[in-house]
């Protein structure tokens, strides 16, 4: 394999992690800060648990997306060999355990507290600013009697009071739902579960850690395969996109506590739950990796032949 693309794909994966990374971290920021301000009533949150909530999500994007684009970029410049692959998940380690390191250790930093922020007093109206023929709640009291008297105001309908929320009345949610897809919302929850597993795993010990991580970076790059299903690179991008969706949807599956329960019960003692999961990745990796290495022999006989 030619030393200068090893170099090239090592360069790519590093720029594409660090930068999708810090881009991501701040846009997830944001939006937990708007999530925490529409919060009612307001508590109080502090600016670094935000950070390091956004920093989390934003390490299980960077690993998925960063080893799809240089696996990707290996087969378009002919560079795709077991090093650019060992490549690969050796880098996807080395910053998911680095990354995970400095979080945990910028927790001790002490934070400074931040205070509830006051969305208004007396008589505040609650409405979708988006949508201005959705219902509006006013609070008489405001937030400080947040289940007290109100106004409802509903499109073409009569205004109602309503003394307390134990009436029969249906509120609408508050804050009011939005109109993400459910695909990407699904995919923003997957995420953050998985997250929440690679931080859990980091504070059980480095051994945990290493099996859970190790496996999941080993099965990711297993199914490197589906880069070189097709001749269009952006179909290989795309079906590729799509397999590691599969994974994600298999480890926050397996990764629920009653999920857990049911193969701990099945294996009956025989393994321990917690190197369950990563022997299933290492199993299911290694057959893919079997599976791959028998198609492309099959493949070079044709061709001979």
């Amino acid at each position: 394999m030619n030393v200068r693309k090893l170099a090239k794909l090592i360069l790519l994966f590093s720029l594409t992690f660090l930068i999708t990374f810090i881009l991501v971290a701040i846009f997830k920021f944001l939006s937990l800060r708007v999530d925490w301000v529409k919060n009612l009533p307001p508590r109080p949150e502090t600016t670094l648990t935000l950070l390091i909530s956004a920093a989390h999500w934003s390490l299980s994007l960077s690993l998925f997306s960063s080893i799809i684009l240089a696996l990707n970029y290996a087969v378009r410049r002919n560079c795709f060999s077991i090093t650019a692959i060992v490549c690969v998940m050796s880098l996807s380690f080395f910053f998911c355990f680095g990354i995970s390191f400095l979080l945990e250790q910028w927790k001790g930093v002490p934070p400074s507290q931040v205070s509830g922020i006051t969305l208004g007093d007396k008589g505040l109206i609650l409405s979708n600013a988006l949508n201005k023929n959705e219902t509006a709640v006013v609070l008489l009291n405001g937030l400080d009697d947040l289940n007290g008297p109100r106004v409802i105001a509903i499109p073409d309908q009569p205004l109602v009071y309503q003394r307390s929320v134990s009436s029969n009345f249906n509120l609408p949610d508050v804050p009011f739902a939005d109109e993400t897809p459910w695909f990407l919302k699904s995919i923003s929850i997957d995420l953050r579960l998985n997250a929440e597993v690679f931080q859990r795993k980091f504070n059980q010990g480095f051994y945990n850690y290493f099996m859970y991580a190790g496996s999941l970076i080993f099965l990711l790059c297993s199914i490197a395969y589906t880069v070189r299903l097709s001749s269009w690179p952006l179909a290989n991008l795309f079906l590729a996109a799509l397999a590691f969706r599969g994974v994600l949807a298999i480890n926050t599956l397996f990764n629920r506590p009653e999920m857990m329960d049911t193969i701990d019960s099945f294996l009956n003692g025989i393994v321990p739950i917690d190197i369950a999961l990563p022997l299933f990745f290492l199993g299911f990796g290694i057959l893919v990796n079997i599976y791959s290495l028998l198609s492309f022999a099959a493949k070079r006989r044709y061709e001979d032949d």
